[in-house]
């Protein structure tokens, strides 16, 4: 499992605990901690709008890895949640990485415990095993190569015909490459919590009230939202859609926080964001939005939390990193 430092000046809450002054510009602060510290702040999507604004690199998860890679800072601030900051940390094992709050875990990675993981992988010794880059560097450990919803489908073609595939830990992404690929997956009884509580019956009325909406949608939602979609992509991909289609309205089944990019890059267009099972009228993901800018900034500041990986983990947690990295490299 991943090892989190515990020190004085991070509470038992995971972030650090000081009163930030009100009357600070907090954008020009982390700015002059970015030049001093030669720091880097690498944001998901799924942030809020003030700390992507700050960052120097948004992106999903495959673009966060390509960019964690490739980073020339000393420290790298990682605005999303726990198994991204270990993902940078692999890539960089002497750099520094930091979170703003360590209580950013994942729903999705919390239903795959690495022991049970191990007897299942252990049930099935003859397969090769991918795993969505939303799980835990002990999972990952047990893995044969990464993937991300932007490339699942060109990891699952890169292994042989011949060869049986296990995926892990999302079901319903796990079910769409099955079904675009042809390919026989087995798979995890895992699920993301946000993708999960879309409701079929509002999107539907949504649909009917706007019918010249398109409606997009992840493919870490579960079949019958998928089966209503338009257009199914990874969080890059739903981007990248709304720029170059010309259509003006869009219901957007992710993460809300995309939203502010669709917006930023496309501002004459409509987003609606997909309605959850519940009286919220959009779908925010509780542990990426633990992250504030306050936090990023207290968290540069005094270079705390720091991510550190077991280092019995480290090697084999990276091999199918640097795996996924090759196959996405290629044509």
């Amino acid at each position: 499992m991943s090892n989190f430092n515990t020190v004085s000046e991070v509470n038992t809450q995971g972030f650090v605990n000081e009163p930030v002054d009100p009357r600070l510009d907090l954008f020009e602060a982390i700015k002059l901690l970015k030049i001093e510290k030669n720091a880097v702040i690498l944001a998901h999507y799924y942030q809020d709008s003030d700390i992507q604004d700050i960052a120097d690199y948004i992106g999903d998860s495959l673009g966060l890895a390509q960019e964690a890679a490739k980073t020339q800072a000393d420290i790298i601030v990682f605005a999303g949640v726990h198994f991204m900051a270990e993902t940078a940390k692999l890539l960089n094992p002497t750099k520094k990485v930091l979170m703003p709050d360590f209580r950013a875990g994942c729903s999705l990675s919390d239903s795959c415990p690495p022991d049970e993981f191990r007897k299942f992988r252990e049930a099935h010794p003859d397969h090769v095993v991918i795993s969505y880059i939303n799980c835990s560097a002990a999972i990952k450990a047990q893995t044969d190569i990464i993937c991300t919803s932007s490339n699942a489908i060109k990891v699952v073609e890169s292994v042989p015909k011949d060869k049986p595939i296990l995926f892990a830990p999302d079901k319903n992404l796990g079910a769409w490459v099955a079904k675009k690929t042809g390919r026989d997956l087995l798979l995890w009884d895992g699920a993301c919590m946000v993708h999960e509580i879309f409701s079929l019956e509002k999107i539907t009325k949504l649909k009917a009230l706007h019918p010249h909406a398109l409606f997009i949608a992840h493919p870490e939602c579960e079949e019958p939202v998928l089966k209503l979609a338009d257009y199914i992509g990874s969080t890059t991909g739903l981007l990248k859609f709304t720029k170059e289609n010309p259509a003006t309205t869009f219901i957007v089944a992710t993460e809300s926080g995309i939203l502010h990019q669709m917006e930023k890059s496309s501002p004459s267009k409509t987003f609606i964001p997909a309605p959850p099972n519940n009286n919220c009228a959009c779908n925010d993901c509780p542990h990426m939005k633990l992250n504030t800018l306050e936090k990023v900034y207290l968290c540069l500041k005094h270079e705390l939390p720091e991510v550190q990986i077991d280092p019995l983990l480290f090697e084999d947690a990276l091999r199918p990193l640097q795996r996924m990295l090759e196959i996405s490299a290629k044509p």
